[in-house]
């Protein structure tokens, strides 16, 4: 991995789903609260076998130029030397969520 090109691999949490992405850009972003991503790292080699869970993900992404993740949903951020698989399954038992957003909305 040279120092010019990082890659990272962020793991988050969406609607009860673990979400595994391997971006070039991660900044605290200028939405308070918030995680910014940016510049996708999709397999872009012709396979015979088709990984659906990353055609969802590369479907589900398809046009985004940069995402804002709530802090509270992200789980862990590693800088990595290679890509590794993109990925959805469901959230484990194991994985520990923060309390939902301090502010709620009453009635």
């Amino acid at each position: 991995m040279s120092e010019s090109t990082p890659l990272y691999r962020v793991q988050f949490v969406v609607n009860g789903e673990q979400y595994q992405l391997f971006v070039r850009e991660v900044v605290q972003g200028s939405l308070w609260g918030f995680i910014e991503i940016a510049d996708f790292v999709w397999n872009t080699q012709s396979e015979l076998l088709v990984d659906t869970a990353e055609e969802r993900l590369k479907s589900e992404f398809d046009g985004v130029k940069r995402t804002y993740l709530p802090m509270h949903n992200v789980l862990r951020i590693d800088a990595v030397e290679h890509r590794g698989r993109a990925s959805i399954k469901p959230v484990s038992d194991k994985v520990a969520q923060f309390p939902g957003p301090v502010y709620t909305n009453k009635p």
